[in-house]
C-alpha cells in the first residue's frame, strides 16, 4: 500500500483500513474483527502498542495522531492531530476530539467523551486545561510544522487471524521444555520458555512472552486466552497458576499468582507475585494487584492499588475484545 510502513516485528490481523503515510512500529499489534479498525493519514502507532477493534467496539483513529510506546486502544474513536503519551489506555466507547494531548499512563474510561483541544492526565483521565498556544506549537513542531489534513484515501489490508504453519517460538530452559496441547494456538510472534504447560483450546496472542525459568512452574489451563503483548513471569520459589477459561487482556503483566476459573483481567493490568484471585473475578483495566493480595470469588477490583469496587452476580462471558474467528 502507498507509503504505509509496518515494521517486520509488528502484526496486522484482520481487515484494517489505513490512510496514506501511516506507520506501525516494532512490536505493535493491530487486530480487527469484521472490518472494525481504521487509521487516518499520517498517524503513527509506536512500539508495543495494541489496538483492538470489533463489530461491537469499533476503532476509528483520525489523521496525524501519534500514539507513544505501549498504548492500548480498545473500541475507541480518536480524532485528528492528537498527541498520546506512552502507556495511555483508551477503553470501549470513549470518544476523543481533535488536537488533544494525553499525559503518560492516562486511562480514558469506557464511554468518556473528551472534547477538542483538551489536555488530559490521570487514572481515570481528567481534563486539566484547554490547549494553549504552546501546546499547539508542540503538536505542530512534532509534525514538521505541517498540520494540514488531506482528504482520506483508504487502503484496505487483509490478513489471516491464524496462518497455517506459523506458530510462536518455543524455547528450552535447562532441562525444561514447554508442553503445549496440540489444540492450543500460539501466534507466531509469541515466545514461551521453559517450565510452562498450556492446556487445550488455549490461545497465546501476538507478542506475548511466557517465561518459566528456574524460578518456578507456569501452569495454564484449558480455554485460556492471553492477549497481545502481555508478559507472564514469576519470582523465585513461586508458581503461576491460571485456571480454565481465564481471559487476560492486552498489555498485562502477570507475575507468580493463582488466577481462578473464568476470571477476566482487563488491558494494562498488573498482577504481582504471591497474590490470589478467586473464580469469576474481574480486574479492571490499568489496575495493580499488589503482592500477597487476595480477592474472593465474584469480586470486581479496580485501582492502583486494586480494591474491591463491586460484585459479579452472574458468570461473566468472554469480552467483546477477546480473540475469535475473523
Amino acid at each position: 500500500m502507498k507509503n504505509l510502513r509496518v515494521d517486520d516485528s509488528a502484526r496486522l490481523i484482520g481487515t484494517i483500513r489505513f490512510g496514506v503515510d501511516a506507520y506501525v512500529a516494532q512490536g505493535a499489534v493491530l487486530r480487527s474483527t469484521g472490518d472494525s479498525l481504521s487509521i487516518g493519514n499520517g498517524s503513527w502507532v509506536l512500539e508495543n502498542s495494541v489496538i483492538v477493534g470489533s463489530p461491537e467496539q469499533p476503532v476509528q483513529i483520525g489523521s496525524k495522531t501519534v500514539f507513544g510506546h505501549k498504548c492500548i486502544v480498545i473500541g475507541a474513536q480518536i480524532g485528528d492531530l492528537c498527541e498520546v503519551g506512552n502507556g495511555t489506555i483508551f477503553l470501549p466507547g470513549s470518544r476523543v476530539g481533535n488536537w488533544c494531548i494525553f499525559g503518560e499512563g492516562t486511562i480514558i474510561p469506557p464511554g468518556k467523551v473528551i472534547p477538542d483541544e483538551s489536555v488530559v492526565v490521570g487514572r481515570p483521565g481528567r481534563i486539566i486545561r484547554k490547549l494553549t498556544d504552546k501546546d499547539a506549537d508542540m503538536i505542530s513542531r512534532m509534525r514538521g510544522y505541517d498540520t494540514s489534513l488531506k482528504p482520506l484515501t483508504e487502503h484496505i489490508i487483509k490478513s489471516e487471524s491464524r496462518e497455517a504453519g506459523k506458530v510462536g517460538k518455543i524455547y528450552r530452559f535447562g532441562t525444561k521444555v514447554p508442553v503445549i496441547d496440540e489444540s492450543a494456538y500460539i501466534y507466531d510472534s509469541a515466545e514461551i520458555t521453559g517450565d510452562v504447560v498450556i492446556g487445550s483450546n488455549s490461545v497465546v496472542a501476538s507478542g506475548v512472552r511466557i517465561i518459566g525459568n528456574t524460578h518456578g512452574p507456569v501452569r495454564i489451563g484449558n480455554n485460556v486466552q492471553i492477549h497481545e503483548n502481555s508478559v507472564l513471569h514469576l519470582l523465585p520459589d513461586n508458581e503461576l497458576i491460571i485456571e480454565d477459561n481465564v481471559t487476560i487482556g492486552p498489555g498485562c503483566i502477570i507475575h507468580g499468582t493463582t488466577i481462578g476459573f473464568n476470571t477476566v483481567i482487563e488491558s494494562g493490568a498488573i498482577v504481582c507475585d504471591y497474590s490470589r484471585l478467586g473464580r469469576n473475578v474481574l480486574v479492571k483495566s490499568g489496575s495493580l494487584v499488589k503482592q500477597r493480595s487476595v480477592f474472593s470469588d465474584n469480586q470486581i477490583v479496580e485501582g492502583f492499588p486494586a480494591a474491591v469496587v463491586g460484585e459479579n452476580t452472574d458468570v461473566m462471558e468472554r469480552p467483546d475484545w477477546a480473540i475469535r474467528d475473523i
